[in-house]
């Protein structure tokens, strides 16, 4: 007999009992001493055992990642000639990528959906086996699967492990499910092109993407997401709301903000300029353009060239500003700073430019050039604490005032086993990770540890926000940075008179403002709460006789500091409310002789209808308290 602990309990098995004869009809997997294993592994040994099931974000993982490798065995069934090259599982779903003579079509895709279904009813068992590294050289060579030899070769170890079902074969470390049945339901969702390794100088891959689920009422609930998604999608409710606009004449990833959008970046910024300011930032402005000494000195031109725009003024070479980091380390730089005066922490809307592959720009969620609000905050180890404690309180109310109440905190950490890999001795690493990890804590907010994720240059907590179709969203950064300070050399003078190397948390409250707006639009559906509207209240008029009136109502709205729109033409007043309904007006003030001979309006609210009639202060009474509550 072997003693296991099961699920907190502890308990007697039969020694070489595997784990699927433990585990319970919806376990996937499990985790045996903290490692997730196929529920074919043999207990010969003390085991600490958690099951995994498709509740569990790793038992998502290894349900689409064996789907993934379903649909790669369907492929080569139908298409012999396919070459395979990778088949992860992502946030949502999965892919595969197959090198083929022509590009994959939806007929393709139905037929392909017709053989996976095929090869799970029949319960094929997954197996894991062990080839030598030579042994497995050797198999895919004489198949002419030269992606996968190419990944192969770059595995360090004599052996490798594979997973076999039927006469299919793929590398990979696993865990899987015990056999295809278990995969209740799929999709395939749709197929794009995609460079090997996400190289443009290597081959165009045929990328196909899928969903699966255990029930088939799963994956109905979920493709009705899907579709409401599609709907909300930000440049589509963009051809209503008439925000932004891009044109192949200025470049794909640029974006032209329109009037309207204009102004509703500008309450945005407002607000994030507010906030700032009453909580002790200094705001600071640092150029779009600067010598590209400067990113030799901060590391971003060794490892970021590629992602940077060079140019030559007068025989110097010169960077568009990729990120705002070392303009606010040569502002600290400046001059020596006391302990006396820190914590110091400048703040910067800052726009940047990178240079994105043109074939992953997408709407404002992926651009070449948009504005970060980065901060830095300088101060001594002593301070972080409390620093990054304010800096999660700024996040957190910043997500809730716009609307946000669902999210997802990580926090990422170092692997010290790889220590050469990172910036900062172990010291700084620990002391660092300890800080946020106990603001966390103090903070009673629920976060994912994420080890080995870190940044080279610092450990970081990492903000997602939830949208309203449960959509993951990026949002606040939260992280120290050893590698900037040491490099421009930044200290401060201790209450002992000696320099001290000073510690920099970088954060970023809404990310890049580009995507923190297009998530907004899809958020709200382009329905924004008065206080985020561009233009909150639109005074239509219904005959030419109201016009006087209707100026004086949308002066004294605008007096009020109200963003006003106002249609006093000719328009029938039914269209001129289906323009304004379309366009997502929060209000509409009606007005007509009658309202304009007693001093009155009638209001609109929309998507809600009228509301009846309504003195000017009425009105504005409701508007302010809206606005107040920002909801």
């Amino acid at each position: 007999m072997v003693k296991i602990t099961l699920d907190g309990v502890l308990s007697d098995v039969e020694d070489g009992i595997r784990l699927r004869d433990l585990a319970p009809p919806d376990a996937l997997a499990a985790v045996v001493n903290g490692q997730p294993v196929d529920l074919a592994t043999v207990i010969e040994e003390y085991a600490d055992i958690h099951w995994l099931t498709f509740a569990d974000e790793v038992g998502r993982e290894i349900f689409w990642h064996s789907t993934s490798h379903l649909l790669a065995h369907a492929v080569k069934r139908l298409f012999p000639r396919a070459k395979l090259g990778i088949g992860p599982a992502i946030d949502d779903g999965f892919y595969y990528d197959f090198d083929v003579d022509k590009p994959f079509t939806d007929k393709d895709l139905k037929a392909i959906e017709k053989e996976m279904r095929r090869l799970a009813s029949r319960g094929l068992p997954i197996r894991r086996r062990i080839f030598t590294k030579g042994k497995l050289e050797y198999y895919y060579r004489f198949w002419g699967e030269d992606l996968k030899l190419e990944i192969i070769e770059e595995i360090e170890d004599a052996e490798i492990s594979v997973y076999e079902q039927d006469d299919f074969l793929d590398v990979c470390r696993g865990p899987h499910l015990d056999d295809t049945s278990k995969i209740g339901s799929f999709k395939l969702l749709s197929v794009a092109g995609a460079y090997w390794r996400g190289d443009e100088s290597r081959r165009m891959l045929q990328r196909i993407y899928g969903i699966s689920f255990p029930t088939a009422e799963e994956l109905k609930d979920y493709l009705k997401r899907l579709e409401q998604a599609k709907a909300s999608d930000h440049r589509i409710l963009n051809r209503k709301l008439d925000l932004f606009d891009t044109y192949e004449e200025v470049g794909p990833g640029l974006i032209l903000w329109k009037p309207k959008g204009t102004i509703l970046r500008k309450v945005i910024t407002d607000f994030w300029t507010a906030e700032h300011l009453k909580r002790g930032y200094q705001i600071v402005t640092s150029p779009h353009i600067a010598r590209a000494e400067l990113w030799k000195i901060s590391g971003h031109y060794d490892y970021y060239k590629e992602n940077m725009y060079l140019t030559s003024i007068e025989d110097k070479e010169y960077a568009i500003k990729p990120m705002n980091c070392p303009a606010h380390m040569m502002l600290y730089r400046s001059r020596k700073h006391s302990y006396r005066e820190l914590p110091i922490r400048y703040a910067e809307l800052g726009t940047v430019y990178r240079n994105e592959r043109s074939g992953v720009v997408q709407g404002l969620l992926r651009v070449r050039g948009f504005t970060i609000d980065d901060a830095h905050i300088f101060c001594t180890p002593e301070q972080a604490p409390s620093e990054v404690a304010d800096v999660l309180d700024l996040c957190l109310f910043t997500i809730d005032a716009f609307g946000y109440s669902d999210i997802k905190v990580e926090l990422s950490l170092w692997d010290p086993d790889k220590g050469d890999k990172y910036a900062g001795t172990p010291e700084k690493w620990e002391h660092a990770q300890e800080v946020l990890e106990q603001v966390l804590v103090e903070k009673k907010t629920p976060y994912k540890r994420i080890p080995g994720e870190a940044a080279f240059y610092g450990p970081k907590i990492d903000i997602k926000l939830l949208d309203a179709l449960g959509r993951s969203w990026q949002a606040s950064t939260i992280q120290f940075d050893f590698n900037l300070p040491e490099r421009f050399g930044l200290f401060y003078v201790g209450e002992d008179g000696s320099e001290h190397e000073v510690r920099v948390i970088h954060r970023a409250v809404l990310g890049s403002l580009e995507r923190f707006i297009g998530g907004l639009i899809e958020h709200y559906k382009g329905d924004f709460p008065l206080w985020l509207a561009p233009y909150q209240v639109a005074v239509l008029t219904v005959t030419d006789a109201a016009a006087d009136y209707g100026a004086e109502v949308a002066a004294d709205l605008i007096d009020s500091g109200l963003r006003v729109v106002t249609d006093f033409s000719a328009d029938k007043i039914g269209a001129k409310i289906r323009k304004h309904e379309n366009q997502k007006v929060p209000y509409m003030i009606i007005l007509g002789t009658k309202e304009a001979g007693q001093g009155t309006l009638t209001l609109r609210r929309h998507r809600k209808g009228d509301l009846g009639s309504f003195t000017l202060a009425e009105a504005l009474r409701r508007f302010k308290q809206e606005i107040k509550q920002r909801r």
